[in-house]
């Protein structure tokens, strides 16, 4: 499906949408150049969950749960990833298998370690339809 949002609260939105559907077990893989809207859709998607306490890209930490909400929520932001192998410090197997629901941003820098059966979303913008416009895909769903 092809979503397009024009403005963060959109996007926001259709995060919180795809949270309030999310089943336990689920890898959502999450792409798009930096100031996109990752964290933003994330961060609906967490509301969807029922998380209540905020939540930020875990740019520095790699992985951030959130244990608050109908499912446990394993938020991963793989950007600063050098070499897979520091994935297995963090026990990404207990989450992409386990009874939570994961949200990868910059899932393309692990692909090897993504589930086949994974969502995929990816955010694009398109400056020529404004500041604030983006094309969200999702397959998998």
């Amino acid at each position: 499906m092809v979503y397009e949002t024009n403005g963060w609260q959109e996007t926001f939105d259709l995060g919180k949408k795809l949270g309030a559907e999310a089943k336990a077990g689920q890898v959502y893989c999450l792409d798009g150049d930096l100031g996109v809207g990752k964290t933003v859709l994330t961060q609906g998607f967490a509301e969807g969950l029922g998380i209540k306490e905020p939540v930020n890209s875990p740019t520095f930490t790699i992985l951030q749960p959130y244990e608050d909400g109908r499912l446990p929520l394993w938020h991963f932001d793989v950007y600063r990833i050098g070499d897979i192998s520091e994935m297995d410090e963090i026990g990404w197997e207990d989450c992409f298998y386990g009874e939570g629901v994961c949200m990868v941003e910059w899932s393309s820098r692990i692909e090897e370690l993504l589930p086949e059966n994974a969502i995929r979303i990816l955010i694009e913008k398109n400056p020529e339809r404004g500041f604030d416009y983006r094309r969200i895909r999702v397959e998998g769903l």
